[in-house]
């Protein structure tokens, strides 16, 4: 009986590969257009990967066999038609529309275009310091940093093939790439451990070419270079194999599908493991589908996923571009709580239809004619004097293209000289910043003045810090009472906290979490620096834990503490406002501040990315604090004592 890693011919075209990608695809669209419904979709960007590895070395191996030889400017050229085509589209149209609609998309869009354009979007984005799991700047092409891995992958893989078939067995020549994919997966968990920056681990090419390198020794290994063995298999080894690889391929969807429900972006069990096992889940799922006759790749080539396969190129390249242009474009729905299950429904429309014929009236004649003489068709001497003599079709093609180059270009040069140097809500948080700057030395010697004061009103020089005594009456906190710990968020919201609540010591930071918090905390608490009462907003960048919230309440036990909720299209959002919630009314003097209901309505009051607040944004934060101390000065949240006046 033939094993089930048996050898195989590359035919003209494997089954269920394109049913694959649709799967792969649906993943993307689904995690980037509904929010939380699949916190590890992007993980259908790895199972691309191993596709587009499999596939094109198994092309270039047919190609070996065949003819003894890779031409290598075939190849390509080849690619350049698949690829190039539909990517200028993009590039072209969004950069137009986002000219027009919000100029916020077009920060960093001379380094995006050009980044794009040689495929090397990926290290234009590391050298850029773009964040991938930060939305304050929503780079309009961050979605070409996966065609440029696999670009640069398609220039050097031709030439590592032509290396390895001077070997002559599939097992060394699938070693040396099946080695480079282990040290690219390793790469990423250890660099992953060793704490770098999760984007860089992400779009490096180094840490994120496993799944191309794994799916290329895959097929390495298992291509038939001799003739088939002439024995045929009998019924009884045809249903094992059968069963095999039907449930060798179902049990790598399961995974796939388990990993893309529990995952969560930016994760550290991403780097270490989630990203290794689903690459390897999906090799499982490739090698099984594509065995000749199987039922599993039969399934997988029905129709509407093949369809959706054949156009997934496109429908990722638009999907990205065009969620960003809808969600920043004046809508009525703007304010509504399913708003971003609107844009995405929107977004997936309109994704589905121009990849459809874009792949049709765009791609395919060049794929299928070459770029030279798809102009040549169209622009004929006869047809550029006479449209009229033209089919209606061609004519129409011929308009529509004419018209999107004499205004898309030129939009776009006017979109890279207009472009601002940075967002909406970058600008927000650099606001922010510039006033915590600024009152960084009046803090630090206020800060210093308090601890003299104590330090003489002790008993001796090493005593610890004594807690804020009790006084007799309530008092409703003041700025010079309260210490506050919090994001970029809270960043943004500094002016008008400090307005609302002057001599408030805060200390916030982009990109911060709750854990990093808890530290900070400690070492204020340490100083003798943490005031009557604790403000903490760290709930924007990630899940929390109700370890570190128990912590924080134990550090502040003799303290009021606000729990400012977060707001948001991040799949974590929901769940950590509803920890803090739940934690709040766990116990007396821990209440939560609800930033999120109090903006939910107003989206003016948020920077582009609707997370980040505006000035009128921060006024509503603030009241959203002061709210939060009212609510302490209820009977039911008094603790023991009432607020001390330091």
């Amino acid at each position: 009986m033939p094993a089930p890693t048996s050898p195989i011919a590359a035919p003209a075209r494997f089954s269920g590969l394109d049913g694959l990608r649709a799967i792969a695809v649906a993943l993307v669209l689904v995690y980037h257009l509904f929010p939380g419904v699949l916190s590890g979709g992007f993980l259908g960007v790895d199972m691309f990967f191993v596709i587009s590895g499999f596939l094109i070395t198994s092309l270039l191996l047919r190609e070996l066999q065949s003819r003894g030889k890779v031409n290598l400017i075939g190849f390509w050229r080849r690619r350049a038609r698949r690829l190039l085509p539909a990517l200028a589209l993009v590039l072209l149209v969004c950069s137009s529309l986002a000219l027009l609609i919000n100029r916020d998309l077009l920060v960093n869009i001379g380094a995006q275009l050009l980044g794009a354009a040689f495929f090397v979007s990926n290290w234009v984005f590391i050298g850029t310091g773009a964040n991938y799991f930060a939305r304050d700047t929503p780079e309009l092409f961050r979605n070409t940093w996966s065609l440029s891995i696999e670009e640069q992958f398609y220039i050097l893989l031709p030439l590592f093939i032509l290396l390895l078939w001077r070997l002559r067995s599939r097992v060394t020549r699938a070693i040396p790439l099946l080695a480079l994919g282990v040290f690219s997966a390793v790469s990423m968990y250890q660099m992953s451990v060793a704490d770098v920056d999760p984007t860089r681990i992400y779009f490096g090419s180094d840490t994120h070419t496993f799944g191309l390198l794994l799916g290329a020794a895959a097929a390495a290994l298992l291509h038939r270079s001799a003739s088939p063995p002439s024995r045929t298999p009998d019924r009884t080894s045809s249903a094992l194999r059968e069963a095999t690889t039907t449930i060798l391929a179902l049990t790598g969807l399961a995974v796939i599908v388990w990993l893309s429900v529990t995952l969560v972006e930016g994760s550290p069990a991403s780097f270490q493991g989630g990203f290794q096992l689903a690459t390897l889940a999906a090799l499982t799922v490739v090698i099984a589908v594509t065995r000749r006759g199987v039922w599993i790749g039969r399934a997988l080539d029905v129709q509407p996923l093949r369809w959706i396969g054949e156009r997934s190129y496109g429908i990722y390249l638009w999907h990205w571009p065009l969620m960003l242009l809808i969600a920043a474009s004046e809508s009525p729905w703007k304010s509504q709580p399913s708003a971003p299950w609107i844009v995405g429904a929107i977004t997936l429309i309109f994704t589905v239809g121009i990849a459809a014929l874009s792949y049709r009236y765009l791609e395919q004649p060049i794929r299928k004619l070459g770029i030279r003489r798809s102009v040549r068709l169209l622009w004929s001497a006869r047809g550029a004097i006479n449209l009229r003599a033209r089919p209606p079709r061609q004519r129409a093609i011929l308009v529509t293209l004419t018209t999107a180059l004499l205004v898309t270009v030129p939009a776009t040069g006017f979109a890279v000289a207009l472009a601002p140097r940075q967002s909406s809500a970058a600008d927000a948080i650099a606001r922010g910043q510039a006033a915590l700057d600024a009152r960084a030395n009046e803090v630090a010697s206020a800060n210093a003045q308090a601890a003299a004061d104590e330090t003489s009103d002790s008993p001796s020089a090493s005593a610890s810090p004594k807690k804020p005594d009790a006084t007799v009456v309530p008092i409703m906190p003041e700025g010079r009472d309260i210490s506050a710990l919090g994001d970029s968020v809270m960043l943004a919201s500094l002016p008008e906290l400090a307005e609302a609540f002057p001599n408030i010591d805060v200390d916030a930071a982009v990109s911060r979490g709750l854990g990093a918090g808890l530290e900070i905390a400690n070492e204020f608490s340490a100083e003798g620096r943490l005031r009557s009462v604790l403000v903490v907003g760290l709930g924007t960048n990630g899940p929390i834990d109700v370890d570190d919230l128990e912590a924080l309440r134990q550090l502040a036990v003799h303290r009021p503490l606000v729990l400012v909720n977060a707001h948001g299209e991040r799949d974590w959002i929901p769940g950590v406002n509803q920890l803090l919630a739940e934690f709040a009314n766990s116990y007396r003097g821990v209440v939560v501040a609800d930033w999120d209901s109090a903006v939910a309505g107003d989206p003016d009051a948020l920077a582009y990315d609707g997370i980040h607040p505006n000035p009128s944004g921060g006024e509503i934060y603030a009241r959203s604090v002061q709210r939060a101390l009212e609510e302490l000065q209820r009977p039911e949240e008094r603790l023991g004592f009432e607020i001390p006046r330091r």
